[in-house]
């Protein structure tokens, strides 16, 4: 940029080094606070608030806990003397406040002041005058023993004052604008107040150090008040304050590193109203000590709430992105965050954790008054299945398997991307439930009736697609397999059952449970959920919703005719036995017709619908029970057991025996029997 070369630093270091606060890593108790939102933040507003306006901010101040408040300079505003009168009058100061005023080092100003705070029950006068050189050389024109003697004066005036006013009075003095001040000519200034003063156990003093403007960096301000809490006279009954502002957006620093100086109390603002660029803000430096497991004092355990009065009273918006108060500042979109947001939530709960330490969470949402649905977890075209899983989980009990939240995911933020918004929890879970338990375009099961045999469970069920219903039988190694069995027979098509989950919804006799199903198909994963008080209903809605999701069956000529669902059950039920000579004398049709009628109308020939079923009953047989093989293959139709060891593999890629070796490890898929 252009013209750089007409700035400086306009900053003072102090003569010697000062850097023992460098040695400590963290502020170990909190200082005592004084607010001025009601000076420095009401003076920043485009329209001040009225009397009745800064009464019920006092009293929100009170709320929050501050002992210390500046009311206003009495002198400068009738409104401001006239918020003194009141609060006193009125009996609006709790005993363990103390109010504040402000007033210039300059006689009637002074006298004025006290004319409002009489009768007080603890009040700090507090005094100021500018030091700077830019304020001596070019406001006032007057030497530095000039600017020293006004001080002076006024601290001699306020005592005098005090001693004859009825009311408890404490002094506080500021030396105005001190970045541009010596540090050496503040210190002495400081002193000669101090010196007139006394400052003792019972009435201790208050030198108070405004950033005025803030011109120097936090490190150089912290050096600035270790050699001012080093060389001040009385330190022991001297409060060293701090009154940082935030010309360089470093305000909350300069109040930290200058605690860890030495200073004892800091001036500021609720939410870092003020001047310029403002007064340092004391909600993001008492939860910043709160977020180091120091309780600083005052609650914001209602963050909305105090907030929301702020912003009425004062005509200021909170941005979205100040610290532990704007409405995004625990909001996390990105699908990465939200993802590690849910996985720490989880753990934390595993664990049984009572110390915080959640990923991309600096503190508990909900110790100031938010809450996780809303707050957190938000959910728009940059999230990812973590966030949704856990939108999903936490407001409607949906715990969606591992494999399942990938495909959720995508799926949500895709509605959220064509419509470009967020979407509430109940826009997910709609998204959810449209797509994954009532998504039933080409068919589903409204009936099903179970037998046990001795090759597993045979399935009957009645499947409705277009408005026609079959009666379909198949046999399966369990309730769901064997329901799977029916819808394979009757569209014709072939998947796997790779992901079985459930969990219960609600207590209760009555509670509702949820299952869900994925399948694999042609290399792909299709996923369903069902939810019913039967969990062997809502296991088959599930799949149901799964399976209408195959390109396979959107096509409606695949559904086959009643006449050959009617042969398909045949040699469901017959399989050990049946011959194509003795099912066309069933049906009473000519062998090769029957023939030809099978393959035309399934596509498949008479023999590999044996095969299939027989194979499928094998594996029913090898997985659930120990009879060796040449039994399983007399049992499913083979009386020679090498041809049903051979077909066996040819069908599998295996052995029976290397199946049922297999079949004996862990397996990961787990389903309903």
């Amino acid at each position: 940029m252009k013209n750089a070369d007409k700035y400086s630093r306009q900053y003072f270091l102090p003569p010697v080094d000062c850097f023992d606060w460098v040695r400590k890593d963290h502020i170990a108790k909190p200082p005592v606070w004084c607010s001025v939102d009601l000076r420095d933040g009401n003076q920043a507003l485009i329209e001040p608030m009225s009397l009745e306006e800064k009464l019920e901010f006092f009293k929100l101040l009170v709320e929050i806990g501050f002992k210390e408040i500046e009311i206003g300079f009495p002198a400068a505003s009738e409104t401001e003397f006239d918020l003194a009168r009141a609060l006193i009058e009125r009996n609006m100061i709790p005993e363990d406040v103390t109010i504040q005023v402000l007033t210039q080092a300059r006689e009637h100003i002074i006298r004025k002041t006290f004319e409002a705070v009489k009768g007080a029950p603890r009040a700090i006068v507090h005094l100021y005058n500018s030091t700077s050189v830019a304020q001596r050389e070019q406001v006032f024109r007057k030497t530095k023993e000039q600017i020293l003697g006004m001080a002076v004066d006024g601290a001699k005036l306020l005592k005098e004052l005090a001693d004859g006013t009825d009311g408890r009075f404490l002094f506080e003095y500021s030396p105005e604008s001190f970045h541009g001040t010596e540090v050496e000519y503040a210190l002495e200034v400081c002193n000669a107040v101090l010196d007139v003063w006394q400052p003792s156990a019972e009435r201790p003093s208050v030198i108070n150090v405004p950033a005025t403007v803030e011109t120097a960096m936090p490190h150089v301000f912290a050096s600035q008040i270790e050699y001012l809490s080093r060389n001040l006279h009385h330190r022991e009954h001297v409060m060293l304050s701090l009154h940082p502002h935030n010309d360089r957006g470093c305000g909350v620093s300069d109040a930290e590193l200058g605690l860890l100086a030495g200073a004892d109390r800091v001036e500021g603002t609720i939410f870092g109203n003020g001047e310029r660029t403002g007064n340092v803000d004391i909600v993001t430096l008492a939860m910043n000590m709160f977020s180091y497991g120091v309780d600083p004092g005052l609650d914001f355990s209602d963050m909305p709430r105090i907030r929301s009065v702020y912003e009425r009273l004062t005509q200021m918006r909170v941005h979205e992105r100040q610290p532990y108060a704007g409405d995004l500042v625990f909001s996390a979109f990105s699908g990465s965050h939200q993802d590690a947001i849910a996985k720490g939530m989880s753990w934390r709960q595993e664990k049984g954790q009572t110390t915080w330490n959640v990923p991309y969470l600096p503190i508990d949402p909900e110790d100031v008054g938010r809450t996780y649905d809303s707050d957190v977890i938000r959910i728009n075209s940059q999230s990812g299945k973590g966030g949704v899983s856990y939108i999903l989980s936490r407001n409607f009990s949906v715990s969606l398997p591992m494999k399942m939240r990938e495909d959720v995911g995508y799926t949500v933020k895709q509605v959220s991307d064509e419509q470009h918004r967020e979407l509430t929890p109940a826009d997910v879970y709609e998204i959810f439930q449209d797509n994954y338990i009532t998504n039933t375009p080409v068919f589903f099961i409204p009936e099903c009736h179970f037998t046990q045999t001795e090759h597993g469970i045979m399935a009957e069920s009645v499947i409705n697609a277009g408005g026609r219903k079959s009666t379909i039988q198949a046999n399966g190694n369990g309730r769901l397999d064997a329901v799977s069995n029916t819808i394979k027979q009757f569209f014709g098509i072939s998947y796997e059952l790779s992901v079985y989950e459930e969990h219960s919804l609600s207590q209760g006799s009555s509670s509702k449970a949820i299952a869900y199903v994925g399948i694999s198909y042609n290399g792909s994963a299709y996923w369903g959920a069902g939810i019913d008080e039967d969990i062997i209903k809502a296991s088959i809605n599930a799949l149901v919703v799964a399976v209408n999701k195959l390109s396979a069956i959107l096509d409606s000529g695949s559904i086959k005719d009643d006449r050959l669902i009617s042969m398909l059950n045949y040699i469901q039920a017959n399989y050990r036995a049946v011959t194509l000579e003795s099912m066309a004398e069933n049906f009473h049709l000519s062998t090769p017709y029957l023939s030809k009628f099978i393959k035309d109308k399934s596509g498949k020939t008479f023999g590999e619908h044996v095969t299939e079923i027989r194979m499928k009953a094998a594996k029913t047989l090898l997985k659930n029970t120990n009879i060796t093989v040449e039994s399983v293959a007399e049992r499913v139709g083979y009386p020679n057991v090498e041809h049903f060891s051979r077909t066996f593999k040819k069908f599998f890629e295996m052995t029976p025996v290397q199946y049922r070796n297999r079949r004996q490890q862990p397996s990961q898929t787990v389903k309903p029997q």
